[in-house]
């Protein structure tokens, strides 16, 4: 009777086992399928933006809904964002008496993480989701495949100039957070732990903060851009099943375009 048990516990945790496994490589097939179809989609851009073969009334209409019209939360983030920054530092800064270095503290970690970091999460959560919407229901109500009927290409005519358009929001978008945060920082500073705006200016000018410490956050958001314009773009273009796709799509590259951001966070601040 024992021996029967014992042989039952060891099937049980064999099957559990095998159970295990079988999930872990249905999700790494999952990563990889995703991985390559993403890279065939960046290999089409690549080709169209080489040639030139972007529709640039596109571009600019792109430019426009998805840079003009995120300027808004950008702001309100990048200015309460620079805030918080000081907030969290008042205790240690005044039990330190270190007035003098707020400046450098906000805008080191603000130039080379946090800007980017957080403005690329805005922009994937309103823009990168919202193209994922678009391109899904153009191609579940056949649109996509009407323009190839019609001898146009969608890459150039759709994907390429929103993928440009999201890069180029990006960049832009993390210069402006940059600017707002310090702004938002020596505000903070001065209502609540009473760095004078020159103090804060002398000390993030002092020379412990370079160029290339603000370059760090640039080159970052053009490469969150690009895995924010890849993802949404990628997964717009396989949408399948209908409205309910469009929903899975769009919450697949919501998903995946936040974990991307932060992986690649991680290995480019080892060269940067």
């Amino acid at each position: 009777m024992a021996k029967s048990k014992e042989v039952a516990a060891r099937s049980a945790r064999a099957v559990e086992q095998k159970g295990i496994l079988h999930a872990a490589g249905e999700a790494l097939l999952s990563i990889a399928q995703t991985t390559g179809s993403m890279g065939m989609v960046a290999g089409r851009l690549m080709s169209r933006l080489v040639r030139l073969r972007v529709d640039r009334d596109e571009l600019f209409r792109s430019l426009y809904r998805m840079g003009v019209k995120s300027m808004p939360i950008v702001v309100v983030t990048a200015l309460f964002t620079g805030a918080i920054v000081v907030i969290q530092a008042a205790p240690l800064v005044q039990r330190l008496q270190a007035h003098a270095l707020v400046g450098w503290a906000a805008g080191f970690s603000t130039f080379r993480e946090i800007a980017p970091l957080l403005t690329a999460l805005m922009i994937n959560g309103r823009v990168g989701a919202n193209n994922t919407a678009e391109l899904g229901t153009m191609v579940v109500t056949e649109q996509i495949d009407a323009m190839r009927v019609l001898a146009i290409d969608p890459i150039s005519f759709l994907v390429a100039p929103r993928f440009l358009a999201i890069v180029c929001t990006l960049f832009l978008a993390t210069v402006l957070a940059d600017a707002l945060a310090i702004l938002g920082a020596c505000g903070a500073g001065m209502v609540l732990i009473g760095v004078s705006p020159a103090t804060f200016y002398n000390s993030l000018t002092g020379g412990l903060i370079g160029v290339g410490d603000i370059m760090s956050g640039l080159v970052k958001s053009a490469l969150f851009g690009v895995v924010i314009g890849l993802s949404s773009c990628h997964f717009g273009l396989a949408v399948t099943g209908g409205a309910p796709g469009v929903g899975r799509a769009v919450n697949a590259t919501v998903v995946a375009s936040a974990a991307g951001i932060f992986v690649l966070d991680y290995f480019v601040s080892f060269t940067l």
